[in-house]
């Protein structure tokens, strides 16, 4: 699988990917702007955002002509918002790649932002926000990086809050627009059953007409952790929820494979170390996994689990004890652990990309967040290249008790009985 990459003199670049063997074809366009780039006063504009562009144009005013439309050529359609990057896509036959693409460029440039729409759909986001509160498995990930990043745009939830979603009006989303989407911080990306020549030709067909512009810059983030830290979320639940882990590295840094590895052989599968102790050996836990997550400028590795709130205290002790023992070198990793927590990554990675929406997303996130791109069989021999020794180098680096951080949600009103857990 290998890219094509040009930019257009209005700044927009245009990434084709093609896979014959693909009858489908995607047609994706992602823009750097997501909720780190919002304000108190507009939280959650980014997420809404991407609700109201497919409710109508000024040729196709309404919902149901966008989504006839898609459904006509059999297609689907979606988008979705992250702290820093917005992607917009259609999926079709690779002979409708045209009509997608067309249908993309009118939503992003010729979006109504009708008022009555944007009362109306100020519902649906405020029911969508629920749903995440009463989802803790979802919704421990965003406690745990309030926690990390606090009271600033990276520590806020996408979604945003609702007394915000209630107060927004068009005005603010032509000004987040016009702040954010030029050409120049946009990517169109081609995947699929696609002929690489004419894709350029339709993006510049569709888009050569934007004007450039500069975009606003985000925050960076700052980071000044001195001792572990908890915080809770208290909710009656009949399972608790917990995010345990710690401040890594920015997505461009040179430990993000072995970072990777790392938590695979913590968390990365069913036969993985926290598996086996928390929920095999003690049954603690439904769920327990590990992740490595970077961002620009920011990073983590944090171990979720949803366990019984009455062995709360048991499992944290067990993860964390987990951790220690790898990184002291008390359970040594194995050629053979080590070998099976790679495979695990290469081949969910290529199980991923058997797909054109994913794969469309796989080369616009790194060219996004990266400003570079590494074919999948490149990543795959970054993967191959880890050693153990890397791993306890980075193990000892990162798994330090000073930076270990726990979110919980569940039925407590005292943190304080978890700090002292904190020990790493």
């Amino acid at each position: 699988m290998k890219f094509k990459k040009k930019v257009l003199p209005n700044g927009l670049t245009i990434l084709t990917v093609p896979t014959p063997s693909f009858e489908s074809a995607t047609a994706m366009v992602m823009v750097g702007a997501g909720s780190r780039f919002e304000t108190r006063k507009n939280n959650g504009i980014s997420h809404f955002l991407e609700h109201m562009a497919f409710k109508g144009t000024k040729s196709r005013p309404t919902f149901m002509e966008i989504a006839g439309l898609i459904d006509g050529i059999g297609g689907e359609f979606n988008a979705f918002t992250s702290k820093e990057y917005t992607g917009y896509y259609i999926k079709a036959g690779k002979n409708n790649i045209e009509i997608c693409l067309n249908l993309l460029s009118d939503m992003l440039k010729n979006s109504l932002l009708d008022e009555k729409e944007i009362e109306k759909e100020k519902g649906v986001i405020i029911e969508e926000i629920n749903l995440y509160e009463d989802t803790p498995m979802r919704n421990i990930g965003d406690i745990f990086e309030r926690l990390l990043y606090g009271d600033t745009p990276m520590g806020w939830d996408t979604a945003g809050e609702k007394d915000v979603i209630r107060s927004l009006k068009r005005a603010d989303f032509v000004n987040y627009m016009d702040n954010l989407y030029s050409p120049s911080n946009m990517t169109v990306v081609f995947a699929g059953g696609i002929d690489e020549d004419s894709s350029v030709s339709l993006a510049d067909k569709y888009f050569s007409d934007m004007k450039k512009y500069k975009v606003i810059t985000a925050k960076p983030v700052k980071e000044d952790q001195k001792k572990p830290e908890v915080r809770l979320k208290t909710k009656k639940t009949e399972q608790t929820h917990i995010a345990l882990g710690v401040r890594t590295v920015p997505i461009g840094h040179k430990d993000k494979y072995t970072l990777s590895v790392l938590a695979s052989i913590l968390g990365g599968g069913m036969s993985s170390r926290l598996f086996s102790e928390v929920r095999e050996k003690r049954g603690l836990a439904y769920y327990v996994r590990a992740s490595s997550d970077q961002y620009t400028d920011a990073g983590s590795l944090v171990v979720t689990a949803g366990i019984d709130p009455k062995r709360i205290e048991e499992a944290i002790t067990v993860i964390v004890s987990e951790l220690s023992d790898l990184r002291d070198g008390r359970k040594k990793i194995s050629k053979t652990e080590l070998k099976k927590a790679k495979e695990y990554l290469k081949g969910h990675l290529v199980l991923e990309l058997e797909d054109s929406r994913s794969v469309a997303i796989y080369y616009a996130t790194q060219l996004i967040l990266e400003k570079e791109i590494k074919n999948p069989d490149e990543v795959l021999k970054e993967v191959d290249k880890v050693s153990e020794v890397e791993i306890m180098t980075a193990a000892k680096k990162y798994l330090v008790g000073v930076g270990l951080n726990l979110a919980l949600i569940g039925d407590f009103k005292d943190k304080g009985k978890f700090e002292r857990h904190l020990k790493l």
